[in-house]
């Protein structure tokens, strides 16, 4: 009996369990990339960050502002040497050290808000067609018929279905935030656009009046 309860024990200690330990931490069988536990800088935020890192022989690459795993190694490398938490995440205090101001609370928050709609409203069209959606957002704010911040524009009554169904609160992925920080970098694949719709779905005779300008993906791209 006690032979048996000893290999029992043994059994179940190397039983396998789908989850993973990283840094003494379990995550319950998902797959967490880098890049999607990196920080909201933007692509020329990135830039600043990464010719910082090279000049001061950290970073060996080209500035590119994107912030990959050779980014993420020179940052570690920077925060070791500078007594800081080694995470790899450009946070406040690695801006300080770095002599870089940090990001205003509010270009953080327009990000954010940005892919989060970018997300709701377009998750699963090509990359373009999400940069599309939010160059049409950065448009609106833009043209004096329309509010002139990123909150006013998507929350705007009945200006996004997503908003209407409660998508909007459903958190963006990284593929969002990229397509929010291209179009907020000057992308825009709709030459100006400020509606779209898709074709397949759309019931109001309204938005077919608009002059199409593109069509990427499922949806069409309108002034």
């Amino acid at each position: 009996m006690k032979k048996f309860l000893i290999v029992l024990a043994l059994t179940l200690l190397f039983v396998v369990v789908p989850t993973s330990v990283v840094s003494g931490v379990i995550f319950t069988n998902t797959y967490f990339s880098q890049q999607e536990v990196s920080t909201a800088l933007t692509t020329s935020q990135t830039k600043q960050v990464q010719q910082k890192l090279k000049s001061l022989g950290y970073y060996k690459k080209s500035v590119d502002g994107i912030f990959g795993s050779g980014t993420r190694s020179a940052v570690k490398a920077f925060q070791r040497d500078y007594g800081l938490v080694v995470d790899g995440i450009v946070g406040p205090k690695t801006l300080k050290a770095l002599g870089l101001s940090s990001s205003s609370s509010q270009s953080s928050s327009d990000l954010y808000l940005l892919a989060k709609c970018v997300y709701a409203e377009s998750r699963g069209e090509p990359y373009e067609g999400q940069v599309a959606v939010a160059a049409v957002i950065l448009n609106r704010v833009k043209n004096p018929q329309f509010p002139n911040t990123i909150a006013g524009v998507i929350y705007q009554p009945w200006a996004f279905s997503s908003v209407q169904d409660g998508q909007i609160n459903l958190e963006p992925n990284q593929t969002a935030y990229n397509a929010a920080r291209d179009a907020m970098n000057g992308w825009d694949p709709t030459y100006g656009c400020l509606y779209f719709y898709n074709a397949s779905t759309a019931t109001s005779k309204w938005i077919y009046s608009r002059t199409t300008k593109v069509k990427i993906g499922k949806h069409v791209f309108a002034i």
